[in-house]
């Protein structure tokens, strides 16, 4: 494998043109590089893995785009899209009936949070925990190597499963970052398909010669049945991701779990995460078990359909209190949805030995920082540690905050930090990219 300096989203984008021969687009910040790599490679007539230029089709709004991906899909195109925040929620009434379908392609999506009291472009994941409803199985990648990896799972997992997938990864943070990473190309890629099950798809399109029906409207005495009867498709969804998960991994040699846990095999104290944040965690383990500690992490990367059997089995048998993190507010709601999840799960398994609490960290790309994941580590040793808690933030109205007096440097020895002074304003981050 060669290597390259790229941020994650031409690495999302450079595997979705290999498996794709159109991309229905509506760029939005900050997964507009996706669709506008994608655009530059198809305008020099760079093939994908099938020996074609990919056809881009940009549309007058992230919901036409959609409903364009549906109808390339319905057709027999493999068919893809980037997107993120409003976008992707002009995408939802589409999505439910690409999912419906059992009509297999990937939407990659930059996380970003969601204009509320007021519009922020930066990055959380309010706008895909808005998507958990659709029946998107949903892959989540922490850093631009694992955007690159996992974009691989993903697409391989959904011709299989017949499943759509979101892929996310937290926008600015990820999808921005300009990193050295191991560049899968389009022969070893294509070594792990199976083009029996592209076949399979293809014949499934609408067609003349063999028509099927599609986009009737039922009734009470059937509606209910259809919606079950895709359960044993999202019933195989962990297996066959696992599946594909040890695939890429025997091919990049980088190892890849639904629910991968890190940290002393006897830790007393995990957190749970997914995206970026799962990085910093990683660090600050590495200190704190220099210091002693037991403690430990999962990094969330299967979130749908979300698998009880794996993520129980992800848990140190030591582990007595877990903090569950969520990049995202439900206001109203008894808690976010990976800590109700974890809740779930642990009741589902039966497994009442263990304390957990639920946390906010990281809205509209707020820093996230190793003094605030040991300020974490050590909220879960208190006899009973604040639930619903909020950090990186000073939250005098509701008092939810824990407090990080202490500073913590987790970077490795030797590491070399340098800022840039910009301009501010429009074209900060294009001076940035410059500058690294």
């Amino acid at each position: 494998m060669k290597k390259m300096t790229i941020d994650g989203n031409t690495a999302a984008s450079h595997v979705a043109y290999a498996f794709s021969e159109v991309a229905a687009i509506y760029p939005i910040t900050p997964s507009s590089p996706m669709a506008e790599v994608a655009d530059e490679w198809s305008a020099k007539g760079q093939l994908n893995m099938f020996g074609q230029p990919l056809r881009i089709a940009e549309m007058e709004s992230e919901g036409g785009a959609a409903g364009a991906v549906h109808g390339s899909l319905s057709a027999g195109a493999l068919t893809t899209t980037y997107t993120a925040s409003q976008g992707l929620l002009l995408m939802i009434p589409n999505m439910y009936k690409i999912a419906g379908e059992l009509l297999p392609c990937v939407f990659h999506v930059s996380a970003r949070a969601l204009a509320a009291s007021s519009l922020n472009i930066f990055g959380d994941h309010s706008d895909v925990m808005a998507c958990r409803q659709t029946g998107f199985a949903m892959l989540c990648s922490n850093s631009v190597q694992e955007v690159m990896d996992l974009a691989l799972v993903a697409h391989l997992s959904t011709l299989k499963c017949k499943v759509p997938f979101l892929h996310f990864f937290d926008g600015f943070r990820t999808s921005h970052e300009v990193s050295k990473i191991d560049v899968i190309d389009y022969d070893e890629m294509k070594s792990l398909v199976n083009m029996d099950e592209i076949r399979d798809f293809k014949n499934r399109a609408l067609n003349p010669e063999h028509p099927v029906q599609k986009g009737t409207a039922q009734n009470p005495d059937i509606y209910f049945q259809t919606r079950e009867a895709v359960n044993k498709y999202y019933n195989a969804v962990p297996e066959i991701v696992k599946e594909k998960m040890e695939a890429v991994s025997k091919l990049t040699g980088r190892k890849y779990e639904l629910y991968q846990y890190y940290g002393a095999p006897d830790a007393d104290r995990v957190i749970v995460l997914m995206g970026s944040g799962a990085e910093a965690v990683q660090e600050t383990i590495d200190y704190l078990a220099a210091k002693g500690e037991k403690v430990g992490m999962i990094k969330v990367r299967l979130f749908r359909p979300f698998s009880v059997k794996d993520f129980v089995s992800a848990i140190p048998a030591s582990c007595k209190k877990i903090a569950v993190l969520d990049r995202t507010k439900e206001p109203g709601s008894l808690g976010e949805p990976l800590y109700l999840d974890v809740c779930a799960a642990l009741t589902e398994a039966k497994v009442r030995n263990v304390k957990v609490v639920g946390g906010r960290y990281g809205l509209g790309s707020k820093e996230f920082t190793p003094s605030m994941i040991n300020a974490i580590y050590k909220e879960l040793k208190k006899g009973v540690p604040k639930n619903h808690f909020t950090v990186g933030i000073d939250d005098d109205v509701t008092k939810t905050s824990i407090a990080y007096p202490e500073f913590v440097n987790a970077s490795p020895k030797g590491t070399v930090r340098c800022k840039f002074y910009g301009f501010g304003g429009d074209g900060t981050v294009g001076a940035n990219n410059n500058s690294i």
